[in-house]
């Protein structure tokens, strides 16, 4: 039905909608005199989805009226613009999107002019819904910018995900951040407590186990964990577009618009579908950011063609168990999904810590603990190490992960499922929250997925200190900045604090380096700033290197060369290991006078020499035999080996790369990498590990790169 505009006093409609900025504030109700009992059945509301595209049209339906004159006011949720007055007529009313109305959360209000009706608890009267973005053109591949140029709207009602056809009105510019509005978690509180209608609680054996999106509730819950950072964004000039969490379900088409994905405040009930397109997304190169926690909690599925969500949270009662055991509508991480979340956010609300009730109130009391002030998501903030920050941020669930201590800074373990190159940023010790609920911890950080970067905040409450916290507003935007490709980084971040390390190689997982003191030092090959710890001598040694693993039939062990020549050997243990002789190394040969970089890759030694710009090259089976010049070493003053290629820095700071082609193969140049080098240094060591690549230099942090790319054809 189409709508008709009306006056606030509830006079008859126009033919014509309103035109022109409409008021905000809130909307007139014309409540009868005081004293008079509510009339009438509450007005319940609800609409067939929970987004539409730029463009489209959304049907609403609503009971409690039969037939009267409904006033409806639509409101922008993030701006609180009104975009539209109007009177309908109940049960049925479909809106029409207009194609200029911003990708944002709307709120669509409904009354009866006239008639005090009472309202309910879940505030049924409401309907929330996201106005998806309308494109044209061809999607962009994960991990770029969208395409520049406007992007047209459609008049036609669009599926989630599907690009929309031509229409009259224009988006003035694509986002590179899309917004998830969780209204899978936000149905899920929707009647909590009563038998058969709500999913909660867990312990209430006539909980439901189905609730559908079609039907009246649904809105955020009272504590809107979400809408401080919502307000901030605009706030802080960030234009961003917006999409229900559903809309992630089969989501691939969606996410490949956009280059960072902004999942906030409590994100609880994912499906199978919702998941692998976020992490398929992350792996092709897009970013995710969690400002968020409790996040993928419940597994759940859509049936019904997404109207209906189903969660057991019962392996037991969920008959899928016995067919396709995958979709059991259980936690993440229990049998028999066996799936945990942190693969997905590195966190998880199994080691969180969580304050329910009147404990709430502690959440104003807590703060995090740096652990990694020299990481980008820190850069600007002034802080350092061991400093709180963030106060009032915490709660009232956090996620977190395993951790290990190293002279007071923490590492993932991976023992809870949290991947490899999960770097920890922040902590806190919530074990004191078990009076208010559960006692555990908090745990901010980022890793890898793929070729896409993912942080975490680890918070639920993260947005309710933006607007007056200038650190948690500083670090958010690093995160918005770098992960969006606004203020991208050179590929490089810091791994550990600032050492006088000359000489690095990695060899049986264990990182290895000399100093200019002539220790040999060791620590684990990580992107977590975990310190040196001296384990031997290596006096002179300005190059390290090692074979790979079952590389030429070489044992795994460590190669050294000296400031005067020596070509030394040592088992890779992470202590002294005395010969017989008493020293820890052994001489077995000689390197080319002025060797500052070695490398070993199928059973070659390669050297560097700068002051000619020289390789060169031993068989590392046959170490009596003379080294052979292969030639021009492209400004070297570095090498590693990593995915058998020859890996070098220069002088200047540049990445470069190459076969390890012997004497027998030709002359084989250098070429520049298609990553940037390090910053540049005239002492700048390289080595690799697992396909990253880690440098430093006297008096730099250790930095690590885990993308390398090769140079471009």
């Amino acid at each position: 039905m189409t709508a008709q505009s009306t006056s606030a006093d509830g006079s008859p409609p126009t033919a014509t909608p309103p035109t022109g900025p409409l008021p905000t504030g809130p909307l007139p109700t014309g409540t009868p005199p005081t004293g008079r009992l509510p009339t009438g059945e509450p007005l319940r509301a609800w609409a067939d989805r929970t987004s539409c595209v730029q463009g489209g049209e959304l049907a609403f339906h609503l009971t409690g009226a039969a037939g009267s004159a409904v006033r409806v006011r639509i409101t922008d949720a993030v701006s609180e613009q009104t975009r539209l007055i109007a009177t309908v007529r109940a049960p049925d009313w479909t809106l029409a999107v207009p194609g200029e109305w911003p990708s944002s959360l709307y709120r669509a209000t409904f009354d009866v002019p006239l008639e005090n009706r009472p309202t309910t608890d879940e505030a049924e009267h409401e309907v929330w819904f996201a106005v998806r973005a309308a494109f044209t053109g061809p999607a962009t591949p994960a991990g770029t910018a969208p395409p520049a140029g406007p992007a047209t709207s459609t008049g036609t009602r669009a599926p989630a995900g599907t690009r929309a056809p031509a229409g009259k009105a224009t988006r003035p510019a694509p986002s590179r951040i899309l917004v998830s509005i969780p209204f899978a978690t936000w149905r899920a509180y929707t009647h909590a407590g009563q038998p058969h209608r709500g999913l909660y609680y867990s312990e209430q054996p006539y909980r439901a186990a189905r609730v559908s999106f079609a039907s009246p509730g649904g809105g955020p819950p009272p504590e809107r964990w979400e809408e401080g950072l919502l307000r901030w964004l605009p706030a802080a000039g960030y234009q961003v577009d917006f999409c229900s969490g559903l809309d992630l379900h089969d989501g691939d088409e969606l996410l490949s618009h956009y280059r960072l994905l902004v999942v906030n405040g409590h994100d609880e009930y994912w499906s199978m579908e919702m998941r692998d397109s976020v992490e398929n997304f992350a792996r092709r190169g897009g970013n995710v950011a969690f400002f968020a926690a409790n996040t993928a909690w419940w597994q759940m599925r859509l049936e019904d063609d997404g109207r209906t969500m189903v969660c057991h949270r019962d392996a037991v009662t969920d008959p899928m168990t016995a067919t396709d055991p995958r979709r059991t509508t259980v936690e993440w991480s229990s049998a028999p999904v066996d799936r945990p979340e942190n693969a997905m956010t590195g966190l998880s609300f199994r080691r969180g810590a969580g304050a329910w009730g009147e404990g709430m109130a502690v959440m104003g009391k807590e703060a995090y603990t740096v652990r990694f002030a020299d990481h980008w998501a820190f850069a600007g903030t002034g802080l350092t190490d061991g400093e709180p920050f963030a106060r009032g941020a915490l709660g009232y669930e956090t996620d977190a992960c395993a951790l290990e201590w190293t002279d007071g800074v923490p590492r993932a373990t991976g023992v809870d499922g949290t991947p490899g190159s999960f770097v920890v940023l922040a902590t806190a010790d919530l074990r004191h929250w078990r009076e208010y609920g559960q006692g555990g911890a908090a745990t901010m950080g980022v890793f890898r997925l793929g070729a896409g970067t993912v942080f975490n905040a680890g918070t639920i409450n993260w947005g309710s200190v933006l607007a007056d916290d200038p650190v948690a507003d500083r670090i958010t935007r690093n995160v918005l900045d770098r992960l969006s490709g606004a203020a991208p980084g050179d590929g490089w971040d810091a791994a550990g604090a600032p050492d006088e390390v000359r000489a690095l190689a990695a060899c049986a997982s264990v990182l290895f380096g000399a100093d200019t003191r002539g220790r040999l030092l060791c620590r684990e090959v990580s992107g977590q700033n975990l310190p040196w710890r001296p384990v031997g001598l290596a006096p002179g040694v300005q190059a390290l290197a090692s074979a790979r693993e079952a590389a030429g039939g070489l044992p795994l062990e460590l190669y050294a060369a000296t400031e005067d020549g020596r070509l030394l050997r040592r088992d890779p243990e992470p202590a002294p290991v005395p010969g017989e002789d008493g020293e820890e190394w052994t001489r077995v040969g000689q390197v080319p006078p002025g060797t500052t970089g070695l490398a070993l890759c199928d059973a070659g030694i390669f050297a560097v020499t700068p002051h000619d710009d020289t390789l060169h090259y031993l068989s590392a089976l046959a170490l009596d035999e003379p080294w052979q010049v292969l030639g021009d070493a492209g400004g070297a003053i570095a090498l590693t080996t990593l995915s058998c290629r020859l890996w070098a820095v220069t002088a200047d700071g540049r990445l470069r790369t190459r076969l390890p082609a012997g004497p027998s193969d030709g002359p084989v140049a250098f070429a520049d990498a298609g990553t940037a080098g390090p910053p540049p240094h005239p002492r700048t060591t390289l080595a690799a590990h697992a396909g990253v690549l880690y440098a430093t230099a006297p008096g730099a942090p250790l930095r690590v790169c885990g993308g390398p790319a090769l140079p471009s054809r």
